[in-house]
């Protein structure tokens, strides 16, 4: 299983260390040095989390933070700086950060807040698949009994009138609709009519 990592930060050391730390983790790190270029490899397909720097030169964290949750709410995103405060923290969390994390990062804090993050990831893009799925087999269910029945009214209502204006005789009510015998008697059965009723 592909599992991304979204690795954006303006210094190369630290783009290099923490990518080489989750490379070696097994993830497959996408580096990126500005969200101009973070942004080319999100969508709401995007199986990953993201990794963000807080403060880099031109769009920050927030920056990037917000443009992520309007592709997809559901991406964590897990914010890193060096010049974190208290204000900053609880400002990430309200704005839809995963987590936030003070730099330099332990390798160990970094991985398991990467897995927990992965874990959510998965278990929302799988949410949305069975819910899709459902709806796929609601909608399609509810399309298909509907018309099935309009159409089993439709048809009985038809044989009803020949049956009618034909007084109940069942050959001219074959030849009327086009009918072989057998199968206009099959009709009346699935539908409950009986010919003689209309004689």
């Amino acid at each position: 299983m592909t599992r991304p990592v979204l690795l954006l930060d303006d210094d190369s050391d630290v783009r290099e260390a923490y990518g080489q730390t989750l490379g070696l983790a097994g993830y497959e790190v996408i580096a990126c040095r500005a969200l101009i270029e973070a942004v080319d490899h999100l969508n709401r397909d995007f199986l990953g989390v993201v990794v963000t720097d807080m403060k880099m030169p031109g769009r920050d964290g927030f920056d990037m933070l917000a443009r992520v949750v309007s592709v997809d709410p559901t991406v964590p995103v897990i914010v890193l700086t060096g010049h974190g405060d208290v204000p900053m923290a609880v400002r990430a969390m309200r704005d839809g950060a995963f987590d936030f994390l003070e730099k330099p990062c332990p390798s160990e804090a970094l991985l398991e807040s990467v897995a927990r993050a992965f874990d959510m990831r998965q278990l929302a893009l799988s949410q949305r698949k069975e819910d899709a799925r459902s709806l796929v087999k609601q909608i399609s269910g509810e399309t298909e009994d509907g018309l099935t029945a309009q159409m089993a009214g439709v048809e009985r209502e038809i044989i009803e009138q020949a049956l009618k204006r034909h007084r109940g005789a069942v050959l001219d009510v074959c030849a009327a609709l086009d009918l072989p015998r057998k199968t206009l008697y099959d009709k009346l059965k699935r539908h409950g009519l009986s010919a003689s009723d209309y004689r």
